[in-house]
């Protein structure tokens, strides 16, 4: 009976406690956040700026050129959401998710231009779209890796 005490205890004193986030890992989602919420607000400044694309559905229309609300509040919670599926996958199915997200947000976009949220110019092509998630997406979960090491 007390071998069995014994075992159960050091089984049980083996068992990894849940771990709680790291003051590092805290600090890389709310950098990357950052990072994610600028990059997007530039971006989108330049695109609009250049006529590629305009938001007519938008708060504040007299003041901003952009839809401010997404990059307040969707970009960050999309983000959020990105880095905390991301991290739990395996390097290959990181990829397969990087781009699936890419090909669905270029969709998503086809999607919110008949809502009326976005206007592209004609000649915009919808590949644009899903290579410059691709490429945003691959530096943001480059940027949440390198600066949670």
């Amino acid at each position: 009976m007390k071998k069995i005490i014994v075992r159960h205890l050091k089984d049980w004193s083996l068992r990894q406690t849940p771990k709680k986030p790291s003051r590092t890992s805290i600090n890389a989602f709310l950098a990357t956040i950052l990072v994610t919420a600028l990059i997007g607000t530039y971006l989108d400044l330049y695109f609009v700026g250049k006529g590629l694309y305009v938001f007519p559905k938008r708060p504040f229309p007299e003041i901003f050129q952009l839809n401010i609300a997404f990059t307040l509040v969707g970009l960050p919670i999309l983000t959020c959401s990105f880095l905390l599926i991301h991290n739990q996958l395996k390097s290959w199915q990181r990829i397969w998710f990087i781009l699936i997200i890419s090909l669905f947000m270029s969709l998503f976009e086809r999607l919110s231009e008949t809502f009326g949220f976005f206007i592209h110019l004609n000649t915009w092509k919808h590949t644009y779209s899903f290579i410059g998630y691709l490429c945003y997406l691959t530096f943001i979960a480059a940027f949440h890796q390198r600066w949670n090491r």
